[in-house]
C-alpha cells in the first residue's frame, strides 16, 4: 500500500533519528522535500556546510553536480542522492567539449599559457578537474565578479564555462569585452570568452515580461538571477545569486511589489504578498523537481538495510583536480 505524504514524513523523521545521516536540500527543491531537510541552501553553501558535518551519510536532494561537489570537498563522506537528476546546463559541456573550446582559442592565436579557465559551479566534476589542471578555478553566481577580477590580474584571457549568460553579465558589469565561442567573433578581441551553455529555466524570462509588470504595477521592482539573458539583467533593478535574491526580496518593505526572475519553488516560498513570478510560464526546474518524499524515504530505507542506493563516486584523479579548482575559489 502506498504511503501518504504525512506517513512518509513520519517515517523519514524516524530514520533521521536512527541513522547517522544529514539530509540536505537545495532552494529549488519542491516544498515537501525542502521542509524535511536538516540543511538548506545553494549548491556551494551545502557543500561547505556538509563538509563540517559529522554524519556518516549525506543525503543530497538536488542535481548530480551538487552531489559531486560534496564528494569532491569531502571524499571520506558517503554521499547519496534520492534521485540522481541531471542539471541541463552541466550536461552541455564535458571534458571533450572543454578541450575543443581550448582548441578554438588556440586557433584564434591564444596559447594555453595565456588562457585562465573559470567554471561556474554548475558543472560536472570532470569539467572542474580539467579547469583545475589548467590552473583555473570555480566560481558561483555570487562571487563570479570577485573571482574574475582577481583572475584578470594575471593578464590572461578568461575562458568561462559553461554559462554564457553569467559570463556576459559579469563582463557587462565590469565594462569588459566578451564573446561566445562560435558566434563569429574573434576570441582574441575579448577579455572573457564564454562557452555557449545556458540554464533553460532562466531563459523563460523576457523583456516583454518586464515591460508587462512595469506597466501593470508602476513602481514595481524587477529582481533577476545572472543566469538570465543579459538583456533581462540590463533591464532589472537588482541582479543577484539565489542567496542574494532571497536577502534582497525578504528585506523589502511589505508593501513593495517585486517581480522575480528565477526558479518558481524558491520564489513561491519567499513572502506571501506583493511577490510575482516574472513569467507567464511557470519557471520550474524539471530535474530539481524530480526528487519526491518517496525517493527520500527509499534512500533512507536502503541505508538502514545496509545496501545504500545512488551513492556518488568520483575517481581519484578527477577528485584531486576538481578539489584544487574548488579550493582555489574558497581561498579567495
Amino acid at each position: 500500500m502506498q504511503l501518504t505524504n504525512e506517513e512518509l514524513k513520519n517515517k523519514i523523521n524516524e530514520y533521521k533519528k536512527k541513522l547517522s545521516v544529514t539530509l540536505v536540500a537545495h532552494f529549488y527543491q519542491r516544498d515537501e522535500v525542502f521542509d524535511m531537510a536538516d540543511i538548506t541552501g545553494d549548491s556551494l553553501e551545502l557543500a561547505i556546510r556538509t563538509r563540517d558535518d559529522d554524519a556518516e551519510f549525506v543525503v543530497f536532494c538536488g542535481v548530480g553536480f551538487m552531489g559531486q561537489s560534496v564528494k569532491v570537498l569531502s571524499p571520506n563522506k558517503r554521499v547519496l542522492m534520492p534521485k540522481v537528476a541531471c542539471c541541463a546546463m552541466a550536461t552541455m559541456i564535458d571534458g571533450t567539449q572543454f578541450d575543443a573550446s581550448v582548441k578554438a582559442l588556440n586557433e584564434s592565436g591564444i596559447t594555453n599559457e595565456n588562457i585562465l579557465p573559470i567554471t561556474y559551479i554548475n558543472s560536472n566534476a570532470d569539467v572542474k578537474a580539467k579547469v583545475g589542471e589548467m590552473g583555473g578555478l570555480v566560481c558561483t553566481s555570487s562571487n563570479a565578479k570577485k573571482i574574475i577580477t582577481t583572475a584578470l590580474k594575471e593578464g590572461k584571457k578568461i575562458l568561462f564555462v559553461p554559462d554564457r549568460c553569467l559570463g556576459q553579465n559579469i563582463a557587462n558589469q565590469m565594462g569588459l569585452r566578451s564573446c561566445v565561442i562560435g558566434d563569429g567573433s574573434n576570441p582574441a578581441d575579448s577579455d572573457i570568452i564564454c562557452f555557449n551553455g545556458f540554464c533553460s529555466v532562466h531563459q523563460l524570462f523576457s523583456v516583454d515580461d518586464i515591460n508587462f509588470y512595469r506597466k501593470k504595477f508602476p513602481g514595481i521592482l524587477i529582481a533577476t538571477h545572472p543566469e538570465c539573458d543579459p538583456a533581462i539583467c540590463d533591464a532589472s533593478d537588482f541582479v543577484g545569486s539565489t542567496s542574494q535574491l532571497i536577502k534582497y526580496i525578504t528585506e523589502l518593505p511589505a508593501e513593495q511589489k517585486v517581480a522575480v526572475g528565477t526558479e518558481f519553488n524558491m520564489v513561491n516560498r519567499l513572502r506571501p504578498n506583493n511577490t510575482y513570478i516574472l513569467s507567464s510560464t511557470k519557471p520550474e526546474c524539471p530535474t530539481m523537481n524530480e526528487t519526491t518524499l518517496q525517493d527520500v524515504y527509499d534512500i533512507l530505507k536502503s541505508i538502514d538495510e545496509g545496501e545504500p542506493l545512488n551513492e556518488i563516486h568520483v575517481d581519484d584523479n578527477t577528485q584531486k583536480w576538481a578539489k584544487i579548482a574548488l579550493e582555489r575559489m574558497l581561498a579567495l
